[in-house]
């Protein structure tokens, strides 16, 4: 075989520095090792690669025709090389989040785009359960990481980071209620509740109505509410160009605010050691949480 990794290194180098002893300086070699190795490949290639006719080292029309190739081999091989040290670093195949619905329109996804960048073999699974399901997958190894509303006890099997806080909003149809609503009144009205099968498996102090429909998503549960079927908590980034344009409006409550704020926990197993992706990812949040305002 022609080409490895050595003599593609110093073809690159050759055609990057236009000339062996550039070349040779870049490669911390001497001019004739480089010359020696070209020398080799174009025997072995049966071509000519560069021009010595002048000073400089010009690259032939072969040259340039594999140029585009090499340099796509040479970056996969910097990848793999890259990622076989993430993997002796703890680097995981596979990172898998559970997320409540209401949080995928927050900020908990921004952490991900640097995943991406720092670990580009890296895959990452986003899966969507509401809050009893994504601990229930949390605890049966199905996922590393669950991003759940805060929660009223601590399972001592449990470690957690507070990130942050998501604002949801009641909204409803424009008409939808023509005067506040009160506590027995609001009971009585529908309400859309993303949560599978099981209105408690939503964070409990959404649920506020006797009448409940149910949605595996805040889009399906978007959709109802603006059907004009019912009300929904849901979050203030997702609804609030709706409630500009008109084409939502917010719930009156008559003894309460018509905004609910949560606070958001990243749970893991204690006896589970994290990876090196779902560590940094829990570093991010902790960077990006400590840059918003604090809890009140």
């Amino acid at each position: 075989m022609a080409f490895s990794s050595e003599s593609l290194k110093v073809f690159l180098a050759v055609l990057d520095a236009g000339s062996f002893s550039a070349a040779a300086r870049a490669l911390g070699r001497v001019p004739s090792a480089v010359n020696m190795a070209i020398s080799q490949l174009e025997a072995e290639l049966d071509l000519e690669l560069f021009d010595r006719s002048s000073r400089r080292a010009l690259p032939t029309a072969a040259a340039r025709a594999l140029e585009p190739q090499a340099r796509q081999v040479a970056g996969q091989l910097n990848l793999l090389d890259a990622h076989a040290l993430q993997l002796h670093a703890g680097l995981e195949p596979r990172l898998v989040l559970a997320m409540a619905p209401e949080l995928q329109s927050g900020a908990w996804s921004q952490p991900l785009s640097t995943l991406a960048r720092e670990f580009p073999t890296l895959e990452i699974e986003v899966r969507s359960a509401a809050q009893a399901d994504a601990t229930r997958m949390l605890h049966d190894g199905s996922v590393q990481l669950a991003l759940v509303f805060e929660r009223p006890g601590i399972d001592e099997r449990e470690a957690f980071i507070e990130a942050g806080s998501q604002l949801l909003a009641a909204v409803a149809a424009p008409g939808y209620s023509q005067a506040a609503l009160s506590e027995s009144g609001l009971a009585e009205r529908r309400q859309i509740v993303v949560a599978l099968g099981d209105p408690k498996a939503s964070d409990p102090q959404i649920v506020l109505s006797h009448r409940v429909w149910l949605t595996d998503s805040y889009l399906a549960t978007l959709g109802l509410v603006q059907a004009g079927i019912g009300w929904a908590y849901l979050p203030q980034p997702l609804v609030q160009p709706l409630i500009a344009s008109g084409a939502l409006e917010r719930v009156a409550f008559a003894d309460m605010a018509n905004q609910m704020r949560l606070w958001v926990d990243v749970v893991w197993l204690k006896n589970r050691p994290l990876g090196l992706a779902a560590r940094r990812y829990l570093e991010l949040l902790r960077e990006q949480t400590r840059a918003e305002p604090g809890r009140a």
